[in-house]
């Protein structure tokens, strides 16, 4: 299985306003979000579907109306330019990895299997997690780990790996795992393995910068009254999504008229962040962290920035 969709049904019925319209599914995956798009759209309708994962081109789907781009959705004005689709109707970002991703052990973004600590979206391309586990400074894996990962014994557990790389390379998850064991909580050893693997993950795939870049490019890659949907998984990634929306600006300081009423290129279509429903959470338990917000351009944007 490649990915089970979170939040299907709330995400497309939030995200598709015009079933003639062109949507961008940002981050394809197995196609399950882009599937329920198409079934909804006319035959007028297109959607565009940008991964950087060489899998995912498995998935490709065989749907005229459908346009693959085996690409980093950082990306996304230059190739909707390309193929004539700037701005659209929708942009759609499901940021969580793949069950795929997790599942094949040579991709090393579990710590359930001992194989290459390896992290990367695109595996052609990029600093390894090994690399920066082997090279970065102390103070640097600490500063990571604890702002990626909300690591609490952040600089205890880069200790470890600096004592234990002075021997041997760290290449394997098992060995990153066996380095660090004496600092993880008892009872609590998934918990904090988890949130040392994604900081490294969000290091590797630079996935904070890409994610601002997709939000400022959101602002004229969509049609007036287009609409975005982000689902997230972790407070790091929501919380700018949040401010985003709400200010539109990475900042998240928001602007103001003369009269006091905020300047911003959104509308908040979720007032609070969609969670899956306990019986979600059930079928699909990777889904319990996603977060779901939905906002929409507003038409005045180009008097807006005039105004900021």
């Amino acid at each position: 299985m490649y990915h089970q969709p979170v939040l299907l049904h709330e995400t497309i019925s939030g995200l598709v306003h015009n079933p003639d319209g062109v949507y961008v599914d940002v981050t394809f995956g197995g196609g399950g979000h882009t599937r329920e798009i198409l079934n909804i759209l006319s035959a007028k309708g297109k959607v565009i579907g940008f991964d950087q994962d060489k899998d995912a081109s498995k998935n490709v789907i065989q749907d005229s109306r459908f346009q693959f781009v085996q690409c980093n959705f950082k990306h996304l004005k230059k190739f909707l330019q390309f193929y004539k689709a700037y701005p659209v109707d929708g942009i759609l970002a499901d940021l969580g990895v793949s069950s795929h991703q997790f599942d094949e052990p040579s991709r090393g973004f579990s710590y359930r299997f001992d194989d290459k600590l390896d992290m990367r979206m695109d595996s052609q391309k990029g600093i390894t997690a090994a690399e920066i586990i082997n090279t970065y400074p102390h103070q640097k894996l600490a500063k990571l780990l604890f702002a990626y990962g909300e690591v609490q014994n952040a600089h205890k557990i880069a200790a470890l790996i600096d004592k234990a790389r002075l021997s041997n390379p760290i290449k394997t998850t098992g060995k990153l795992v066996e380095a660090i064991t004496p600092a993880l909580p008892k009872g609590k050893e998934n918990k904090v393995l988890s949130q040392i693997f994604q900081a490294l993950r969000i290091e590797v795939n630079n996935e904070i910068e890409v994610l601002q870049s997709l939000l400022e490019q959101s602002i004229d890659a969509l049609k007036p009254a287009g609409r975005i949907a982000i689902i997230s998984y972790h407070s790091l990634e929501d919380r700018l999504v949040k401010n985003f929306f709400k200010t539109g600006n990475i900042e998240g300081k928001l602007h103001k008229d003369f009269y006091g009423n905020p300047l911003t290129p959104f509308k908040l279509i979720t007032k609070k962040a969609v969670i899956p429903t306990d019986e979600e959470i059930a079928q699909n338990p990777r889904a319990r962290s996603a977060k779901l917000r939905v906002a929409e351009r507003n038409v005045n944007i180009y008097n807006l920035k005039f105004k900021i």
